[in-house]
């Protein structure tokens, strides 16, 4: 399983922050949301307006912790109609970074078993038809990838996070290349898409990062108490079918698409050289005897 670096020494320090009761009101508030979002589960099998309705149930959970919005681009793939299958990958933080995503159009996900017990989002990552991963049993892999072409090829947008574990967004992790080759067996396009987390002054923050071994209650606390958070969302261009030969040559050019959107340096990896033992020269011979 991919591990990252990243811990509570990499939490910016002095991020502004409001009263706590106005922080308890906004996990009340996200809560109702979900709640409201789960009394209303059969609406959303109603095909007419449904992903409208699921688009402000995460807009809504989104507003309940002040989180503002700031979308760069993409008004093709925000206006395009249903039923184009595409892999959607972006560069992973936080467990907000799947509400933020499907606040813009909703879609499945590709994400980690444990999910699906979480409080608050654990209801409505399940209602949207996610296909979990068990990252205990790599047996189950193949599996998997087969499940995710299949729904890539019949349509679905499916979110992926590649880096497969959360980093604290001032450092980022390489993308795996697994999920990369149902995008080629499925013959859909890859859309990336580069998440950033700032405060109204423009500073970057890390607070909202998901990382180390904290709780999913303390990382929800920890974003209650921030004050002017806003969430920068690039939208790439999609990587056509066909661009790319192997899954790893794709892997690339989405990493570094979401790179190129933040501004970001990733140093290629480079391949190791095969080293030769240098033989001595051999003595040249003497010029025969006249």
């Amino acid at each position: 399983m991919p591990a990252s670096p990243c811990g509570d020494g990499c939490l910016t320090e002095g991020d502004p922050v409001v009263a706590f009761p106005r922080r308890a009101l906004r996990v009340t508030a996200a809560i109702l949301v979900v709640f409201a979002a789960l009394a209303s589960a059969p609406l959303l099998l109603v095909s007419w307006g449904r992903e409208r309705r699921i688009r402000l149930i995460f807009r809504g959970v989104l507003r309940a912790f002040g989180v503002r919005l700031d979308i760069r681009g993409g008004e093709d793939f925000l206006t395009a109609p249903a039923g184009r299958g595409a892999l959607v990958v972006n560069n992973h933080i936080s467990w907000l970074d799947i509400v933020a995503i499907n606040a813009l159009r909703p879609m499945r996900a590709l994400a980690k078993k444990e999910i699906a017990g979480w409080p608050v989002l654990g209801g409505l990552v399940r209602r949207g038809g996610s296909i979990f991963l068990d990252r205990e049993r790599l047996t189950t892999l193949p599996a998997t990838m087969a499940s995710l072409a299949d729904a890539l090829r019949t349509g679905s947008l499916v979110s992926v996070t590649p880096e497969g574990t959360t980093w604290c967004g001032l450092a980022s992790g390489r993308f795996t290349t697994a999920t990369f080759q149902a995008a080629i067996d499925g013959g859909v396009p890859v859309r990336p898409i580069a998440l950033r987390y700032r405060l109204a002054d423009g500073r970057e923050t890390s607070r909202p990062a998901f990382i180390g071994p904290e709780s999913l209650i303390a990382s929800l606390r920890r974003v209650s108490a921030l004050r002017g958070l806003v969430l920068e969302i690039h939208v790439c261009q999609e990587i056509a079918p066909g661009r790319a030969e192997t899954r790893r040559e794709l892997a690339g050019l989405a990493e570094a698409a979401v790179h190129s959107a933040l501004g970001t340096v990733q140093i290629p990896a480079q391949p190791r050289r095969r080293t030769t033992r240098r033989l001595p020269a051999a003595p040249l011979a003497s010029p025969p005897a006249k």
